[in-house]
């Protein structure tokens, strides 16, 4: 299908139009001399002009982001006068298509466009000459027309001009007139035929707006009503009716043409299509309180942009930009034949292959809730941060980190339902994959949490929960599972068996799970001060170091804050029925072990000089028997090879799924002794098929 450039958008942009938006094609590109500076020539198809690129532009061309050929939206471009000519300076502009063929036969616009818009055709004008009684005697060719100007006769009146036409007279009429208007001058050929009059189109006229002259009557007939999915840039007039299923805060930009504010908002209409739209500064003043979550409004006179995958995940390939002309009005929602949302949820268990940083949605039962924690981000600015777990059917669960607001919201609510003894359906809209140690899902600007939401998935999962999810064990994907782990982690030992099987020592290391009771806890050194700044969406953690009396300091961020965060390095033994090792709980699951943050703990000891209850809290801990999830690899410790065990995760053990457990296990070994038993009889070479029913 070819491509529609803008009709005219040569004649209406010198004619002063600089809110026309058009799609042109560049058809040359050189580089001016050794001032950085690129000059086009832009084409609307029939017409083409000079046009001079803003050097913030610069960059475009230089990748090969804008090349000859390529189709062009001029978002922002003036029209300025330089020696006498017109020049189109292009501000801004947004590349439709990286390559096409030259559309069609584009003349100068500067050469051959005021003065004469169309070719006279078989270079014939029409020419009569009349008699007495004004009649038409004749008519005749015309040959080599040039220097055609228009002109009115100038023997008319004052009192007889309204029904003057544009008309062309030899100049020879005009030699006795003073001060005459510009005429077109025809060959010689013509000069003897009296009272010539030759009609050719008239040239381009800008419409009123452009020149503030009069009236102008458009078309108010409403756009019609499309589909999302059918949007394209190359349509006229357009509205679409869709609801608002996710509204972003406002945010700060800067860029090389200054500062500004930005915020973006999805929709989605009544044929699944969704579309994200942004609007900047003044147009977010103007309709930012009026956006809200779960509205259907009617939205028409925006542009359209290609849309950029790497921060839009919506499968649309537009976004819209509204402008000073976009109208929103709210949409009264009658039929409910919009969704309220679009889901397509995953399980947990697919998004341990799901790539780092793609957007997922998935539901799921919450089975635990961390407190609310305060961040300070690298720039400064602080921010709430809340982990809780939630797992599903597929065996396994994970990680949702909560960002900003949620955290004292949705998460809030969360902790409470938790506390009453409720285990709450969560479903997350467009959550955000990370692969650190492990998979877990972080909310961004676009996520929306619903809790407990009317939807068929919501009740499969609670209704898999109450009957057997509640006491079913899940294996966590997050932070256990490192890259060549595979599954390892649902390994079961025993403490002897770490040593006597040699686990650790292998190029990759042993993941395992081993239930044993925590013995004995060392409080000499239990925390370390930690740096509190973010990078991406990840603590620093790096241990920091004073700076003057009141501050720290940070080597690897090389910033200073007032105030440090505090993360456990607790050094505990374990042991089980087979004997005893010495393991490394980290900040996560050193909270699981004592029940309370390293700060908590750290203040108690040291600021707030409350010994006893310190000592409490640590002999709370000793002797509770924990499942631990255990990271083993060996270590170089100065000239010597060590194994090093790290706690990943401890959970206190839910004893009725142990039970089930051990009964299967039973169950297990007494078909393999049944199997031994027929396997004697039969020859040992059955002994391999008997033994791979306890794997």
């Amino acid at each position: 299908m070819p491509v529609q450039l803008t009709p005219n958008a040569i004649a209406a942009i010198i004619g002063g139009d600089s809110n026309l938006k058009p799609l042109m094609q560049v058809t040359d590109i050189k580089l001016i001399g050794t001032q950085e500076r690129y000059r086009f020539m832009v084409s609307d198809g029939v017409w083409s002009q000079h046009a001079m690129v803003a050097t913030q532009l610069n960059d475009r061309i230089k990748t090969g982001q804008v090349k000859i050929g390529s189709v062009v939206q001029l978002t922002e471009y003036i029209c300025s006068d330089v020696q006498n000519r017109k020049i189109i300076v292009v501000l801004n502009m947004e590349t439709i298509i990286l390559d096409s063929e030259i559309i069609g036969h584009p003349k100068t616009y500067s050469e051959s466009g005021p003065t004469a818009q169309t070719a006279l055709p078989n270079s014939y004008v029409q020419q009569s000459t009349r008699d007495g009684n004004n009649h038409m005697i004749g008519q005749r060719p015309i040959h080599n027309v040039q220097n055609l100007r228009p002109s009115f006769h100038p023997e008319t009146s004052v009192h007889s001009m309204q029904n003057v036409r544009r008309t062309f007279q030899p100049e020879s009429s005009y030699h006795n007139v003073p001060n005459p208007r510009p005429t077109f001058r025809p060959e010689s050929s013509v000069d003897n035929v009296p009272n010539f009059r030759a009609t050719v189109q008239p040239p381009y006229q800008p419409p009123p707006q452009y020149k503030n002259r009069g009236t102008m009557f458009k078309n108010e007939a409403p756009a019609r009503i499309i589909p999302i999915n059918a949007l394209n840039p190359y349509q006229g007039r357009w509205a679409i009716k869709a609801r608002v299923t996710a509204k972003g805060d406002q945010r700060r930009y800067n860029n090389a043409r200054g500062d500004g504010k930005v915020f973006s908002f999805d929709l989605l209409d009544s044929d699944g299509g969704e579309i994200r739209v942004t609007c900047f500064n003044a147009v977010l003043d103007r309709f930012y309180d009026i956006i809200e979550v779960g509205r259907v409004y009617l939205i028409s006179k925006g542009s359209l942009k290609p849309a950029q995958k790497n921060f839009n995940h919506l499968k649309s390939d537009w976004e819209i930009t509204l402008d000073a002309t976009s109208t929103v009005e709210l949409f009264p929602d009658e039929d409910g034949s919009i969704p309220d949302q679009l889901f397509d949820f995953k399980p947990i268990s697919a998004i341990e292959n799901a790539e780092s940083n793609s957007i997922l949605d998935v539901i799921g039962i919450v089975i635990s809730v961390n407190p609310s924690a305060t961040i300070l981000r690298k720039n400064g600015m602080e921010t709430q941060r809340r982990i809780l777990n939630l797992k599903d059917w597929s065996g396994r669960s994970v990680e949702i980190t909560l960002w900003g607001e949620v955290c004292n919201r949705e998460g809030q609510k969360l902790e409470e339902m938790l506390a009453s003894g409720i285990f709450p359906v969560l479903a997350v809209k467009a959550g955000k994959v990370n692969d650190f140690s492990g998979k877990s899902i972080g909310t961004i600007h676009s996520t929306q949490l619903y809790i407990n939401p009317d939807l068929p998935e919501a009740h499969k999962v609670r209704d898999w929960f109450d009957r057997v999810g509640k006491d079913a064990v899940s294996v966590s994907i997050s932070k256990e599972i490192m890259p060549g782990g595979g599954t390892k982690n649902e390994i079961r030992k025993t403490v002897s068996q770490i040593k006597d099987e040699g686990l650790g020592r292998s190029d990759k290391p042993d993941w395992i799970m081993v239930r044993a009771t925590i013995s004995f806890i060392k409080t000499d050194s239990f925390c370390y001060t930690a740096c509190p700044l973010m990078i991406g969406d990840r603590q620093c953690s790096k241990k920091v170091s004073r700076s003057g009396d009141t501050g720290w300091q940070c080597d690897r961020c090389n910033q200073e804050f007032e105030e440090c965060d505090y993360r456990y390095l607790l050094q505990a033994q374990i042991q089980d029925h087979t004997g005893l090792t010495w393991v490394t709980a980290f900040q996560e699951s050193g909270a699981d072990i004592l029940g309370c943050s390293a700060k908590e703990l750290y203040f108690l000891k040291y600021d707030g000089q409350d010994e006893e209850k310190f000592a409490d809290i640590v002999r709370s801990s000793l002797f509770n028997q924990f499942m631990f999830k255990l990271k083993i690899k060996e270590e170089m410790y100065g000239d010597e090879q060590r194994v090093k065990i790290t706690v990943v995760k401890a959970d206190k053990v839910n004893y009725s799924a142990e039970n089930r457990y051990m009964l299967d296990m039973i169950s297990k070994l007494s078909s393999y002794a049944i199997c031994c038993l027929g396997a004697s009889q039969l020859g040992f070479e059955y002994l391999d098929e008997c033994s791979s029913l306890l794997n």
